[in-house]
């Protein structure tokens, strides 16, 4: 039965790593799966889903009012998919989400996304809001702070390791940006200025 699934972390947890392990494991069985990450994020390559640890593979982008059920369907047309895999769905419009909830349901196939969480301010994503609200099943992949704690938090930094706690809520960035922390550490590195918000 197909599902909608969220698999989300903080910065630097290996969301892509998961993502590229699984669509390798159907493929290595005979299964074609279509990849699908946002045009926003390059930092791979255009078209690309990478890994920090060197692995990666081509995928078709997407962009903020791309039609995902409508590339899915024309997917589909072109031959069997065990899987769809959707990497940095925080970047995904709501209603992108509900596109995916609406492959899954009526086109039958598994939908897998990974992404963020929340943002470096301690805010829900929309896309991840709304993945929240419509997955099937959510499944965390963990990293940890630096005190050992499970990461659940991300501060962004400036280019001289000052941590920032106002900005657009995107942001493209690797390591030199953003630190994934525990919620005590990121209230911490945050200061007083998070808890009266």
């Amino acid at each position: 039965m197909a599902k909608l699934y969220f698999h989300y972390s903080t910065m630097n947890a290996g969301k892509s790593t998961v993502l590229l392990q699984a669509s390798h494991n159907y493929r290595e069985n005979h299964m074609d799966t279509y990849l699908l990450t946002a045009r926003l994020d390059d930092r791979a390559g255009t078209g690309r889903i990478a890994s920090r640890i060197g692995i990666g593979e081509e995928a078709d982008m997407f962009s903020c009012g791309d039609d995902l059920y409508a590339r899915i369907e024309q997917r589909l047309a072109q031959g069997p998919v065990a899987a769809v895999f959707v990497d940095e769905a925080q970047f995904l419009a709501p209603e992108q989400v509900w596109q995916l909830a609406r492959a899954v349901d009526d086109l039958r196939v598994p939908v897998l996304a990974y992404g963020l969480r929340v943002d470096f301010q301690g805010k829900l994503f929309p896309g991840s809001a709304t993945l929240l609200a419509l997955a099937d099943e959510m499944r965390e992949v963990r990293t940890i702070c630096r005190c050992g704690k499970k990461a659940t938090m991300v501060v962004r930094q400036d280019d001289q390791g000052r941590v920032l706690t106002h900005g657009d809520q995107v942001q493209i960035g690797g390591n030199e940006t953003y630190v994934s922390l525990c919620r005590r550490h990121w209230r911490a590195a945050m200061g007083s200025r998070m808890d009266e918000s």
